[in-house]
């Protein structure tokens, strides 16, 4: 008994010291005064991410979405998203989260709202759903941007953060409101979900959250958000990124033909990176009428936003951190021609840019 008492003191305690680091983070530099300040007189607010959310997006959504509700008590609320959400990983996290979500139809505006706020993605990001004319009130985001610093009434952007998930934690640990164990499971798993694998790269602010989170989490939802139920055209996919997967030297690329989730190229080439001795992978793949693609690395010598922007340069847009990074590729005709020529100037200017000699490479399996 008296060892339980011990362990049980031993998570209050770090629980404790977790929500002072959290709180000193913050009093450098506080955020959600000026938040609020920029919400302050606005009665219809929407929050909207980037295209096809992945758990990042749809949970730091869920998350300021409960925050403004109490601070904001007289607003009306509503998260709107376009893309795909069903099916996979995503649809598995919303479905146990419980988001309150609209879809935001193909052709439909935002006139009828006063204020935008913009979770994990920024205005001129391919990703973005918003037309360029629109300036969000808010934008929230660990990206980094074009070149150009990114203008609002209110901008948060952190790169040296590994989750937006976690600066709403920050938030909501400035703001002095609770965090209910459902919420913190959502908030967990989206931290995990951007931190996973080989190529992510965790913060200090991550850390921080991420202690606190994991003692005031549910763990029986945490725990079905992990294991999802997945569709049999997941296992047929890693079957098919395999089989069409090349090595080139360190760097691994498969080719994918339709995929029915747009989450798949990111999964397969986090899947890729384990490989032993490899340290980049390209995953290309058709989705919905669109060349997308992601690439991972585990070098810390080159950034693989910056290379991804760099080989998708007049062919599409890239970008990302220095790990992770995706992006999409014009197909004017969409025809089996253009998808093969692009797929394989696409793949030789990755090789010259990681000095990798251009050629058909061996196959993984």
């Amino acid at each position: 008994m008296a060892d339980m008492t011990a362990f049980v003191d031993a998570c209050l305690s770090t629980m404790t010291d977790s929500t002072v680091a959290a709180e000193k983070h913050q009093r450098v530099r506080p955020r959600v005064g000026k938040l609020i300040k920029a919400l302050a007189d606005k009665t219809n607010i929407v929050i909207t991410s980037h295209l096809h959310p992945d758990p990042d997006a749809l949970g730091s959504c869920q998350a300021i979405q409960y925050l403004l509700k109490n601070l904001l008590p007289d607003a009306n609320i509503t998260v709107r998203l376009r893309g795909q959400i069903g099916g996979g990983i995503n649809h598995g996290f919303t479905k146990i989260s419980r988001l309150d979500y609209e879809v935001w139809e193909p052709g439909t505006n935002l006139d009828e709202f006063d204020a935008v706020v913009l979770i994990d993605t920024q205005p001129g990001f391919a990703n973005s759903p918003l037309a360029h004319d629109v300036v969000p009130t808010a934008i929230i985001d660990h990206h980094r941007g074009r070149g150009r610093r990114t203008k609002g009434p209110f901008v948060d952007v952190r790169i040296d953060v590994g989750a937006t998930a976690s600066i709403l934690f920050s938030y909501f640990m400035e703001a002095k409101v609770a965090i209910s164990p459902e919420l913190a499971s959502t908030l967990l798993y989206a931290i995990e979900s951007d931190l996973s694998g080989i190529a992510g790269q965790q913060g200090g602010l991550d850390t921080i959250a991420i202690s606190s989170l994991t003692l005031l989490a549910d763990t029986k939802r945490l725990y079905q958000m992990r294991y999802v139920d997945l569709p049999p055209a997941y296992y047929a996919s890693f079957g098919e990124t395999v089989k069409a997967a090349t090595v080139h030297g360190d760097l691994i690329i498969s080719h994918l033909d339709e995929v029915k989730f747009a989450e798949m190229p990111g999964v397969m080439a986090d899947f890729l990176l384990r490989c032993r001795d490899v340290n980049w992978t390209l995953v290309t793949a058709l989705h919905e009428g669109r060349f997308v693609f992601s690439l991972r690395t585990k070098s810390t010598h080159k950034s693989a936003g910056e290379v991804a922007r760099r080989i998708a340069q007049d062919l599409g847009d890239g970008g990302g951190h220095l790990t992770k990074a995706g992006g999409a590729l014009i197909a004017s005709h969409g025809t089996d021609e253009e998808i093969e020529a692009l797929r394989l100037r696409f793949g030789k200017r990755l090789m010259r840019c990681l000095k990798v000699p251009v050629g058909r490479g061996s196959k993984l399996a």
